[in-house]
């Protein structure tokens, strides 16, 4: 499983987020980091509308998401299932 992080360099809250989920990747959750302007295939394909929005995954499938910008503890937990 990993974290599909949805993100934009013109957003305010994910200049705000970028560092909580800079920490989630070097407590050793796997963190790909997509930018939406850039990969815009990728959002489609989850059906992006806001970000941030983290996506967890388990191979393609996506298991479960949530948007706007979350302390790193409850990123652990969502992470966790």
């Amino acid at each position: 499983m990993k974290l599909l992080y949805f993100s934009a360099p013109w957003c305010g809250p994910c200049r705000t987020f970028g560092p909580i989920m800079e920490q989630a990747a070097q407590s050793g959750i796997p963190v790909q980091k997509i930018n939406v302007d850039t990969d815009t295939e990728a959002a489609q394909a989850f059906g992006i509308r806001n970000v941030p929005t983290v996506v967890l995954v388990e191979g393609t499938r996506e298991v479960k998401r949530f948007s706007g910008v979350k302390p790193l503890h409850e990123v652990k937990s969502f992470y966790n299932v």
